[in-house]
């Protein structure tokens, strides 16, 4: 017995395991719905997850009605319609886990095609054994797949303070989302003033709204991280070679066998492709630029508000250092690097641009794919001037 995907069904004649094959066989290349339970669990973790109430919203609001003319007059760019910041929607870390899993929905979905590409049947095996284990692998691939980005959207949520947590544009440009309490919970612990840090977060994520909005970035980098997640090649025996290469004997085996569960590029079987490799300068340049953009405009807007001497920049980048591995996941997914190195090559490039012809000229990258550095110019801002001809 198969299914509509040609794919047989090794349990074809057992009635209970039937209907549970082809339940898994109808799924689609990501299960989503266990995505969803997945990122929920995550999200809520061993900490209280509460609703924000209506005062904390309009708090935020109008702290943003502040920000919001500061970041307009930095940037030289909108936050949103008819002059208007875009609405502040305060949440909880599960729906703000929802939400992002629902927005990245497109690149998950590109991500579990390209994995789900199998071999002809010209080359499958004659071992019957090990074909009926290739079906059922191919069968529980969408559900692994949903259980790991479910697990590291949801990870993602425990620490995140807004919308912006990866330099991605957002397809709900009329709203930003905030979880609250782990803001609050953030002031308390580092000692910063909570008011302070509401407006620090909010000013990260205006700015990071507005120049992820302009038009040079949907194809200058949205493209091409969906073009990046399109390029892994799928190795469902990826998981079965790790555990071979591993020595029983090594004290330390017990923990690198929880490192290699704990790495959804390998359960998943996900193997970076010469595409890939060729294509990863590009993106590093311009993620590294964009970056670099949204933190000098974020430290200029913070300057004028919060004084030239705040330290929440920098006590963010040290609180993002400590749960580094559950945003790297995803990143080496979507093939964003935004390691501290990156982001000081991005802002070296900016400051450059600046000290040249002025903060003025920076918009300019964001008009078009062709507009944005390529990796020479990000280390060299000379030479992006000179191509655009900025002076």
């Amino acid at each position: 017995m198969s299914d509509d995907n040609n794919i047989p069904n090794p349990f074809g004649g057992l009635p209970f395991f039937n209907d549970m094959m082809k339940a898994m066989a109808g799924q689609g290349p990501l299960n989503w719905e266990l995505a969803q339970q997945f990122a929920h669990i995550g999200a809520a973790g061993d900490t209280a997850d509460p609703e924000p109430d209506t005062s904390t919203r309009i708090a935020y609001n109008a702290l943003a009605d502040i920000a919001d003319m500061h970041v307009r007059e930095i940037t030289a760019l909108s936050t949103g319609p008819r002059d208007t910041h875009t609405e502040i929607l305060t949440t909880t870390r599960g729906k703000w886990a929802q939400r992002t899993l629902s927005d990245f929905r497109p690149l998950f979905t590109d991500l579990a095609t390209a994995l789900n590409k199998r071999d002809t049947p010209a080359d499958s095996p004659d071992d019957p054994m090990i074909a009926m284990l290739n079906n059922l692998s191919t069968m529980m691939a969408p559900a692994m797949l949903g259980m790991s980005v479910g697990s590291m959207i949801g990870a993602l949520a425990q620490h995140a303070l807004g919308q912006y947590e990866l330099p991605l544009a957002r397809p709900h440009a009329s709203e930003i989302l905030i979880v609250s309490s782990s803001v609050d919970s953030f002031a308390s612990e580092w000692d910063i003033p909570r008011d302070d840090l509401r407006m620090w977060v909010l000013i990260h994520e205006l700015v990071s709204h507005a120049i992820l909005a302009a038009p040079g970035i949907e194809e200058g980098l949205t493209a091409l991280v969906r073009r990046h997640v399109s390029a892994f090649s799928p190795d469902p025996e990826a998981l079965m070679s790790s555990l071979g290469d591993l020595d029983p004997s090594d004290g330390d085996a017990m923990a690198n066998i929880q490192s290699l569960f704990s790495d959804p590029m390998v359960l998943m079987g996900a193997v970076r492709s010469s595409e890939q490799v060729a294509m990863a300068p590009i993106l590093d340049a311009r993620v590294a630029a964009i970056s670099g953009y949204i933190d000098y405009a974020v430290d200029a807007v913070s300057s004028r508000l919060l004084g030239a001497t705040s330290p929440i920049a920098e006590a963010v980048r040290r609180r993002r250092a400590e749960y580094g591995t559950d945003a790297q996941l995803i990143e080496r997914l979507l093939g964003l690097t935004t390691t501290r190195v990156q982001q000081q090559r991005g802002r070296t490039f900016i400051d450059g641009v600046v000290e040249r012809e002025g903060a003025g000229a920076l918009p300019r990258m964001l008009s078009s794919a062709a507009s944005m550095p390529t990796p020479n110019e990000v280390d060299a801002p000379g030479l992006w001037l000179a191509r655009l001809e900025i002076q």
